[in-house]
């Protein structure tokens, strides 16, 4: 409640606290989920038709974030095909179970933003991003909020 109440200010959106994960996800159109978890933390049928689920947190093959069953109802993309296939416990424990395959990954960041592979293509479907990442993705923020921060005249330099 207090982390609502500081950072409501500066948003231009509600920020709500809830109790439990189902309470967060319930009616959620985006859906981003940045644990350390072992176990899923949402579950499928807690996620609406259209919604999106950024899964950014675990990045073992044994840690997963979200549950099997939103695995295989999803149009899942990742950072890089290859790290998921042998690093993504959100991917590998749900293969395990026999619910998605290599086939499941329907591309990556990149190809979806060149547009050579399409994302969403009807307005009820789950699409999902599983992020290991890539140090790409970390220069390219960086540089991003770096020069925001120029614009703006904020932050502090620091020498090393």
């Amino acid at each position: 409640q207090e982390l609502a109440r500081e950072m409501q200010s500066k948003v231009s959106f509600l920020i709500e606290p809830v109790s439990t994960n189902e309470e967060a996800v319930r009616g959620a159109d985006l859906i981003v989920t940045a644990t350390s978890s072992l176990e899923p933390v949402i579950n499928k049928d807690w996620i609406s038709p259209g919604a999106h689920v950024n899964a950014i947190g675990t990045h073992s093959p044994n840690s997963r974030e979200i549950d099997s069953a939103t695995m295989a109802a999803a149009r899942i993309f990742v950072d890089r095909r290859e790290s998921a296939l042998n690093e993504s416990g959100d991917y590998l424990l749900a293969a395990k179970e026999g619910v998605v395959n290599p086939d499941s990954i329907l591309g990556e960041l990149g190809e979806l933003l060149i547009g050579a592979k399409s994302g969403r293509t009807s307005s009820t479907e789950i699409t999902l991003f599983k992020s290991l990442g890539l140090a790409i993705e970390d220069v390219v923020s960086a540089d991003y909020l770096y020069n925001k921060a120029q614009i703006q005249n904020a932050g502090t330099w620091v020498n090393f």
